[in-house]
């Protein structure tokens, strides 16, 4: 809100610098007869009540002239402290000036004289309560008057009260003489010349024996605004007792440096010294402050190093994880230009992740992979490395979860992959969390240590062997059987892996036995349901009485010694059945070549393989499970592993297929990836080295061409931009931008036209409605009255306005959301005409709250969207219905339309194949997760165009519905296309 001391530039619009709670607007606002009434009253509570009601009145347009008298004779020399506050709050509502007679303003039209504001004689009485007030012996009633004048603009109002404000500077009490040296700063600042010529002067000296830090901080305040020379000559004299002057002066010091290095750069050698020494402040927002603006005033390393031990010192010294996110991120920031200085703090950087919030973990993560080098990657791995070994601990488990395990198992293999020198001591290390829920990670990690550096596969292999007991997962075992497959070349290893493999399995056939499963059935009926246990107790007051017991018995220890393999055998995992049969038939063909194995014990693997895959396929032909579609594909590719083991001229095709194209394949992709990786980093460093900053033909900005010629550091020290960057209004001066979002109301035949600019910033929606009066009346008690439809929550109605003839005039409103879910906003105008006294009612076409509006896209790990997708219960199915033919510009279309992410890699230059699957995901602002798994087909028989279905998935419902409706409505074709 803007001070209202001055005219508002419209008669029947006020402007306040507070806000009223709307309780006495209950039941209509009493008429100015009443208000009279209620303040000649002797209760002071009714007085209070009256003249929130006046001030209400005012706000909303009306004049109540008679009130100012009332107010001045009943209210003005109150000593309840409440009501002293609400006349200060009336002073600034009420109108001050006469109007200006028609003649006046027709003469200062016509090129006259220009009108002449003469102020009401009323308040020459009100000057004098002030006065009275600034020499009140009660420093409380001194302190919130000089508040008071703070927010006061009128030269003839501040004139007779300047000798009291000067006065009160020398007061006792540290309350009222801070309260006074801003008091003299704002009369300086509006009428400096006239009312106080001497102001800087008078504050310096104030300020030389001042003890007060409050004070203190005020006074200096006003100099380095009024009148820098004193300031700095202050600040001088004083360099070295800066940190004794208290948090506030310092960043006032602080926010100088700035203001005058912005202006003149050559200025920055006078305020290094006290630059380092607030480095060392025991205040967190000092020394932060500080060491961002060193930073950005000299990029010397000596600078910069002193800056980023102040960062490191924060982020171990602090507990709040949003301080520590924010020094992380200013980490980052050094990470472009000062790589180096930063290497040298990576231990101390590391030791951040004691913290026990993951995302904080991350970041740190981050920050340190990208400073890591030749010389102290050892160092780093063996952190990480104590740190894995940390999460086996039920405690840290359950703090952080099985996601900080799997963020450092990545940033592990990283460095194995940039740094061969350490694959070989933390691979050894990671194959032990095999059986853990970051096993996953672990095995993928393994199987590229394997490919990428065959001096390490003997021990892996062997150790891999020893671990198989301990795989819980389904897919880590599948990964296992690939690597043993492959990856086992000498006869030794060869039979030993075969052994391993098949003692896990065990004999066929692997399914359930009838009397198994029954005695089975029978133990866990037994073990379920809670035992009732009743027994007598005595009371607190001496009585008997029976209580009753529910106990659940607690799960029995597993005493089931079958193994991981032959165990998810037995239950009817078809896929892992068809993957060991592949590994034992590569074991066996490789036996058959290596001449370290003899015939008799190839043939008796060749059997026990050939048996094993026969159970396989009679378990998959019984298994009645999610699987059971996969039996097909399960006879035929066992089938084939059979012919390439009995058939030799079968054998003579194959061989070459099993043993080396698989892993000649597995070469190409992780050559893929590495190039891809390689290209986004080249591509990521190359756009910020080109990045266009300022256009051949844009204006010239001269702060710009200051900043350019003093070399300063990469920050820019333009606080206005940076709270401009920090609220995401980069582009909020765009018409384009704000025009998309205005919404049309009401009619233009309308009495009442309305048009709303809606703001949608993260939790909050605000309304601006500018409401039009289109008739000859005027238009009293108008009010916009909304209600909401969803998960929206009204927290600031519009109050009632009047409006003059042909006027206008823009009313908030603010709504709160709460959840990620499409909601509609509606409502009326309702009104009194003034002349036909009519109530009168206008209905408000709907705002529509699109969910693109909370939506961002967002990245996770495949196990994780995995895990997701089996948890979230909320699906929506959506039928693919468009006129685009290609597959991957749907895909393109359906991201850009949903604002997600796609976590699945493709090609964009060639078009491979007739069907496409791909993962989508995006995170709404409410912390809500959206899965979309986007499944397409190119079908020749329906004229190329595409089929199949969009599936979307929540935790909660309305997101699942209302991403579902978006696709639906975009999914036809591009805008600029028609719609199908």
């Amino acid at each position: 809100c803007s001070n209202i001391m001055s005219t508002a530039s419209n008669s029947n619009e006020s402007y306040c610098t507070f806000t009223l709670a709307s309780d006495v607007t209950a039941g209509g606002l009493p008429s100015q007869e009443e208000i009279a009434k209620d303040l000649e009253s002797t209760d002071t509570n009714v007085k209070k009540h009256a003249l929130r009601a006046a001030i209400m009145a005012m706000l909303g347009g009306e004049a109540m002239p008679r009130i100012l008298m009332q107010v001045i004779r009943f209210c003005i020399n109150s000593d309840d402290k409440q009501l002293k506050k609400l006349c200060m709050l009336y002073w600034e509502v009420v109108p001050k000036y006469q109007e200006p007679t028609s003649e006046a303003m027709l003469a200062a039209a016509s090129g006259g004289p220009p009108v002449q504001r003469k102020m009401l004689p009323e308040m020459l009485l009100v000057c004098n309560a002030l006065m009275n007030d600034l020499n009140h012996p009660n420093e409380f009633v001194r302190g919130s008057m000089l508040r008071f004048m703070c927010k006061v603009k009128d030269e003839e109002i501040l004139g007779p009260l300047i000798p009291s404000i000067k006065a009160c500077l020398e007061h006792r009490h540290p309350y009222v003489r801070k309260n006074a040296a801003l008091a003299i700063f704002h009369a300086h600042k509006l009428h400096g010349e006239t009312l106080i010529p001497d102001g800087p002067e008078l504050i310096a000296a104030f300020l030389e024996q001042e003890t007060d830090l409050a004070a203190r901080r005020n006074a200096f305040l006003m100099l380095y605004n009024e009148n820098e020379e004193l300031a700095f000559a202050f600040l001088a004299r004083n360099m070295d007792d800066v940190g004794k002057y208290g948090d506030g002066f310092a960043l006032l010091v602080l926010d100088l440096t700035r203001k005058v290095c912005r202006r003149d750069p050559t200025q920055k050698s006078r305020f290094v010294r006290v630059l380092f020494q607030m480095l060392s402040s025991t205040s967190p927002s000092v020394s932060y402050e500080a060491a961002w603006t060193l930073v950005s005033l000299s990029s010397a390393p000596t600078a910069v190093r002193a800056a980023a031990m102040t960062y490191v010192n924060l982020l171990n010294g602090q507990n709040d994880n949003n301080v520590k996110l924010i020094v992380l991120m200013r980490l980052d920031s050094l990470k472009s230009k000062h790589s180096k200085i930063l290497q040298e703090l990576l231990m101390d950087i590391l030791r951040a992740l004691s913290s026990p919030n993951p995302d904080i973990c991350k970041k740190v993560l981050d920050v340190v992979v990208d400073v890591i080098s030749t010389r102290n990657v050892q160092d780093v791995v063996n952190v990480l490395k104590r740190e894995v070994q940390k999460t086996i601990s039920d405690d840290l488990q359950q703090e952080k979860g099985g996601e900080y395990r799997n963020m450092l198992i990545r940033t592990i293999h990283g460095c194995a992959v940039r740094f061969p020198q350490v694959a070989e001591s933390v691979v050894h290390v990671l194959t032990d969390f095999l059986g853990t829920d970051s096993g996953m990670q672990v095995i993928i990690f393994v199987r590229a240590i394997v490919e990428q550096y065959p001096e390490l596969r003997p021990p892996l292999l062997t150790k891999l062997m020893e671990s198989m007991d301990s795989v819980s997962s389904n897919q880590v075992l599948c990964v296992c059987l690939w690597i043993l497959g492959e990856y086992t070349e000498s006869a030794e290893s060869i039979t030993e892996a075969f052994d391993t493999i098949a003692e896990q399995a065990g004999e066929p056939p692997y399914i359930v036995q009838t009397k198994e499963k029954e005695a089975a059935d029978k133990a866990a009926e037994a073990d379920s349901g809670p035992k009732m246990v009743t027994k007598n107790v005595v009371l607190s007051d001496g009585t008997y009485a029976t209580q009753t017991v529910y106990s659940e018995t607690k799960a029995p220890t597993s005493t089931d010694k079958t193994p991981p393999l032959r165990r998810m055998l037995i239950s009817g995992d078809v896929f892992l059945g068809e993957t060991m049969a592949a590994c034992l038939t590569k074991l066996c063909l490789r036996a058959g070549d290596s001449p370290g194995v003899d015939s008799s014990k190839v043939k008796s693997m060749t059997a026990t393989a050939v048996l094993a895959m026969c159970g396989v396929v009679k378990m998959a032909e019984v298994t009645v499970a999610a699987q059971r579609s996969s039996l097909a594909d399960c006879q035929e590719r066992i089938t084939l592993c059979c012919r390439a083991l009995l058939d030799p001229a079968a054998q003579m095709h194959l061989k070459k297929i099993f043993l080396k194209e698989g892993r000649e394949r597995f070469a190409e992709f992780l050559k893929i990836i590495k190039e891809r990786e390689l290209k986004e980093s080249a591509t990521e460093s190359g756009d910020k080295e080109n990045e266009v900053t300022t256009q051949a033909d844009d204006l010239i900005h001269f702060r710009q061409l200051k900043a350019m010629a003093a070399s300063a550091g990469d920050l820019d020290l333009d606080d206005g931009a940076d709270l401009a960057r920090a609220t995401g209004y980069d582009s909020a001066g765009a018409l384009s931008s704000e025009l998309s979002h205005v919404y049309q109301l009401s009619g233009f035949a309308d009495p009442v036209y309305a048009e709303a600019l809606v703001t949608v910033h993260d939790y909050d929606i605000v309304l601006e409605i500018l409401v039009m009066n289109r008739t000859p009346n005027t238009l009293a008690n108008l009010t916009v009255e909304l209600s909401t439809m969803g998960d929206m929550k009204i927290v600031e109605r519009p109050q009632s306005h009047t409006i003059g003839p042909l006027d206008q005039m823009t009313i908030r409103a603010s709504i709160k959301v709460s959840s990620t879910e499409t909601g509609h906003i509606f409502g009326t105008i309702v009104y009194d005409d003034a002349a036909t006294m009519e109530k009168c009612y206008v209905n408000l076409n709907d705002i529509h709250m699109d969910i693109m509006d909370y939506i961002r896209p967002a990245t996770c790990t495949d196990e994780a969207f995995r895990s997701m997708w089996a948890e979230f219960e909320w699906e929506n199915k959506v039928a693919i219905s468009t006129s685009i033919t290609s597959l991957l510009e749907f895909l393109n279309h359906i991201v850009s339309s949903t604002n997600m992410s796609c976590l699945t890699p493709f090609d964009e230059k060639s078009e491979k194949g007739s069907f496409l699957a791909a993962n989508l995901y995006a995170r709404s602002v409410f912390g809500e997760d959206a899965l979309v798994n986007v499944s397409v087909e190119k079908k020749d028989d329906n004229d190329g165009k595409l089929a199949g279905y969009i599936r979307i998935r929540s935790k909660t419902q309305g997101i699942a519905l209302s991403l579902g409706d978006r696709i639906t409505s975009v999914q036809r074709g591009f805008p600029d296309q028609p719609k199908a």
